[in-house]
C-alpha cells in the first residue's frame, strides 16, 4: 500500500475512514469517540451486501454509559463487518483505529472522501471540543 492509502479521513461525528486499496475503505470510530463512550459492551453492525449512503445508520455501539449510532460517512456496498466485535466488543476501546474497526465498504463514489475531514482538521476539531469541555468543568 502506498502512503496515500494509509491516510485516514474523519467525520464531525467521530467516525474514521481509511482507504485500503481498490476503492475500498475500512470504517470505525475514533479514539475520542471510544473514550467518550466508556466501556463498550455491545456492537451492532450492518448487513453485508447492503448499500449505504452518507448519513445512513450503519450500526450502534452500546457502552456502560450510553448508546451511540454509527453513520455511514460515504456511499457504497458493505463488503464485510468485523465479526470479532460480536464476542469482543471491548476491542473498540482497546484499538478503535485498528482491531476495533467496524466495516469495510466498496466505494460507489471515491470523490466523497474529499468531503471528509483531514487528520489535521479532525485534530483541530477534537482540540476545540476538549477546550470546551475544560471550560465547562471550570464553571
Amino acid at each position: 500500500m502506498n502512503e496515500k492509502e494509509m491516510e485516514r479521513y474523519y467525520t464531525e461525528e467521530h467516525e474514521w475512514v481509511m482507504p485500503i486499496g481498490d476503492e475500498k475503505v475500512r470504517i470505525g470510530i475514533t479514539d475520542y469517540a471510544a473514550k467518550a463512550l466508556g466501556d463498550v459492551v455491545y456492537v451492532e453492525l450492518p448487513e453485508t451486501a447492503s448499500h449505504v449512503s452518507p448519513g445512513d445508520e450503519i450500526g450502534t455501539v452500546e457502552s456502560t454509559k450510553s448508546a451511540s449510532v454509527i453513520f455511514a460517512p460515504i456511499s457504497g456496498k458493505i463488503l464485510s463487518v468485523n465479526e470479532e466485535l460480536e464476542d469482543a466488543p471491548e476491542l473498540v476501546n482497546e484499538g478503535p483505529l485498528n482491531e476495533g474497526w467496524m466495516t469495510e465498504v466498496q466505494l460507489s463514489d471515491p470523490s466523497e472522501l474529499a468531503d471528509l475531514l483531514t487528520q489535521e482538521e479532525y485534530t483541530q476539531l477534537v482540540e476545540k471540543l476538549e477546550d470546551e469541555e475544560e471550560d465547562n468543568e471550570e464553571e
